[in-house]
């Protein structure tokens, strides 16, 4: 059997093809799988480093203005539409897969788009609350549509080819309940944790609120434990602290560059502060983390803030909008989350209740089925 996942643009869309690329080959031994994504692509460093093969097409995204420059971009977009057709033509006449699994990103479109034009059992999942152009584009064409959210299903013009199937999430996420992850990280005392972290698009403007935030944690004595994942920020947050006087890490704050350990820490934790991108959402749900979610106002289509809103309307997470985390409303919304164990109770039933556990097995099923 050939699998072929067509995938890119961000980590949120290589993660799920990644998943059950992992699972055709648990269940088939023997099975090839091999990735397509953009040249140029986050991809073609994400999936070698999960030891499968890639590669790649040109193909660029539509600017929406009539400015020279954006003009100029568009007339290349198209050649480069030409070049990604011939491209796609050539993988599928090596590869001659089986299946072919789009889950989002530009390159999806050449390679999804000629499988189904032969005949080839074709799929797309959407891991975002709304498709985006290319699954939109897709779903008229593929055998399934497969997204996260039941939600999700109004938005495609066929809903009887729409599968809700939830999005995978790595194991490694189920592997410890809070109190060993509690042990596991060195915790001592009873006080509830907190983590945040954000995403790099627009990650200075949050973690500039965030030095505010551990500073006035600090002068309240630091009445939870809290980690924050600082990303490339890092150093500029490490001396604006010490500029402030405010040493961490007997008091329970942590201020680390990455964290390398998501899962044993999003086990450990009680709140979550972060953005709203397809893998974090998917991740919260799965093992139900309340969360106080500040969609990133700087992606396509504002869908960050479509998936926030998915959880918030179900009461399972906080929206907060960047532009409306005031000098202190971030930090008085989590303060009032961490007293009231009552309402994140709440919240941890609402997430259960959207949540998908064997996601990785639905989709599984929906593909074996076109295939048959």
């Amino acid at each position: 059997m050939n699998v072929l996942f067509t995938c890119g643009g961000t980590a949120g869309h290589v993660n799920p093809a990644v998943a059950l690329a992992r699972i055709f080959q648990e269940r088939h031994p023997g099975c090839r799988v091999l990735f397509v994504g953009a040249d140029g692509g986050m991809e073609n460093k994400l999936v070698p480093k999960e030891g499968y093969q890639i590669r790649s097409v040109t193909i660029t995204n539509f600017h929406r203005s009539f400015a020279p420059a954006d003009i100029a971009h568009n007339l290349g977009t198209l050649l480069n539409m030409q070049k990604s057709r011939r491209q796609a033509k050539e993988i599928l006449n090596e590869f001659k897969p089986d299946l072919v699994v789009g889950t989002g990103g530009y390159a999806s479109f050449p390679v999804v788009n000629e499988a189904a034009r032969r005949g080839i059992p074709t799929a797309v999942h959407e891991s975002n609350a709304v498709p985006g152009l290319t699954t939109k584009a897709l779903s008229k064409v593929a055998d399934r549509v497969m997204v996260g959210f039941e939600e999700s299903r109004a938005h495609y013009a066929d809903p009887s080819k729409v599968v809700v199937t939830g999005t995978p999430v790595r194991g490694d996420f189920f592997q410890y309940t809070r109190q060993q992850a509690r042990e596991k990280l060195g915790f001592t005392d009873s006080r509830p944790l907190l983590l945040s972290y954000w995403g790099s698009l627009g990650a200075e403007v949050m973690n500039q609120k965030m030095v505010d935030f551990i500073a006035k944690e600090c002068y309240e004595g630091a009445p939870w434990l809290h980690i924050h994942g600082a990303g490339r920020d890092y150093p500029w947050m490490q001396e604006e602290l010490l500029r402030r006087g405010l040493k961490l890490g007997d008091n329970g704050i942590q201020v680390r560059e990455y964290i390398y350990d998501m899962p044993l820490v999003m086990a450990a934790a009680d709140l979550v502060l972060c953005r709203a991108g397809a893998s974090t959402i998917s991740e919260i749900t799965a093992i139900a983390k309340p969360a106080i979610l500040v969609p990133s106002p700087n992606v396509t289509a504002n869908h960050q803030e479509k998936n926030a809103r998915v959880l918030s309307e179900q009461g399972a997470a906080v929206l907060l909008r960047e532009a409306g985390c005031g000098e202190n409303t971030l930090y008085d919304e989590a303060a009032l989350l961490m007293r009231e164990r009552d309402r994140r109770e709440e919240m941890i039933q609402a997430l259960t209740a959207m949540a998908v556990p064997d996601a990785g097995e639905k989709i599984y099923v929906a593909l074996r089925e076109i295939m048959k």
